[in-house]
């Protein structure tokens, strides 16, 4: 019996270190729960929630520092930053006075720190030290952002105005803006620099641009809800988040067609995949849940329940951001 009791043990214990193998020694899973101000601490191993930690009003978006040694909580009503440790979570120094950040991200120069202020129509240009540069007024409701390679354009979506437009970062002045379809949302740029990807959540597709050319050069149908996007990883390919169809598509960037959907109930939002490329990890904010795939099977493998309405997500084991 003892022989019985301690095969069972080792196997409970393989199991266990066999879920968090995708993750790094001691890793966390970070999760914002933007509907109740608090970062969720979710045990990859596991698969649990082990801490749940207030960090503000509205934590919708989060970005590593470009050093990866911090991870930035951008708190849209508390207008502040919370920087955490990007393996941990845990609080380690928080920035006041950053106006309304819902989505941020830093150019690829690393020069200028861009923050799209939703509820307060603007995009805000600060430098690297969170000093402020420069208010550009948008449309209403400003989105997400995407950066040229060269750090010379910044795009934003501005979802209630159904457009998009272009920054020129060096004279921090709005040099254009395109009509898009109905809300858009999250912008990707494909690797070789050449089409902007935008996901149109009041509708059912994605929009390609050609950004030197100003010009639609392609609608690509996915689902209902186009939202978010996340590099595969292997340069080629990304996923988007359908969040009215409950489901995720894998866009060839070099095609630019759809080369499978999956469904993932709930309302997939933000995702993350892991960094040997066999999970893809995905908020789900209708249900609460952080969600699972195994992208072998394409199956949700499993629901870790979080806080109300998650939103942002982060491991530091991800996949490469192309």
């Amino acid at each position: 019996m003892k022989t019985i009791g301690k095969l069972i043990g080792l196997a409970v214990f393989f199991a266990a270190t066999a879920t968090g193998a995708a993750h790094g020694p001691g890793e966390m899973v970070i999760v914002l729960n933007s509907g109740d101000g608090t970062v969720s601490i979710v045990d990859p191993a596991t698969r649990k929630e082990v801490k749940r930690i207030p960090v503000g009003k509205e934590p919708h978006h989060l970005m590593a520092t470009p050093d990866n040694k911090e991870l930035i909580v951008a708190n849209a009503a508390s207008n502040d930053l919370v920087f955490l440790d990007p393996k941990t979570g845990e609080i380690l120094r928080r920035v006041p006075n950053i106006s309304d950040p819902y989505q941020i991200g830093y150019s690829p120069d690393k020069k200028w720190f861009v923050s799209v202020s939703n509820r307060l129509d603007r995009v805000d240009i600060y430098t690297a030290d969170f000093k402020l540069a420069k208010r550009i007024p948008t449309g209403k409701v400003p989105s997400h952002v995407a950066f040229t390679a060269d750090s010379k354009t910044a795009f934003v979506t501005v979802q209630e105005s159904n457009e998009f437009i272009a920054i020129d970062l060096a004279t921090q002045q709005e040099i254009w803006k395109l009509p898009t379809g109905k809300q858009p949302a999250g912008i990707w740029m494909t690797p070789d620099d050449r089409y902007l990807l935008i996901g149109i959540t009041g509708e059912s597709h994605v929009e390609v641009y050609d950004w030197r050319t100003k010009k639609l050069v392609k609608k690509i149908l996915t689902g209902l809800g186009a939202h978010n996007f996340v590099a595969r990883g292997d340069g080629r390919h990304v996923f988007l988040s359908n969040r009215m169809a409950n489901s995720i598509s894998m866009i060839d960037q070099q095609t630019l067609e759809v080369k499978e959907t999956f469904n993932v109930p709930g309302g997939p939002d933000c995702m993350e995949v892991t960094k040997d490329g066999k999970q893809l990890w995905t908020t789900t904010r209708w249900i609460r849940m952080l969600s699972v795939v195994d992208l072998e099977s394409k199956k949700v493998v499993h629901q870790i329940p979080v806080g109300k309405s998650p939103h942002g997500l982060f491991f530091l084991s991800h996949a490469p951001r192309q």
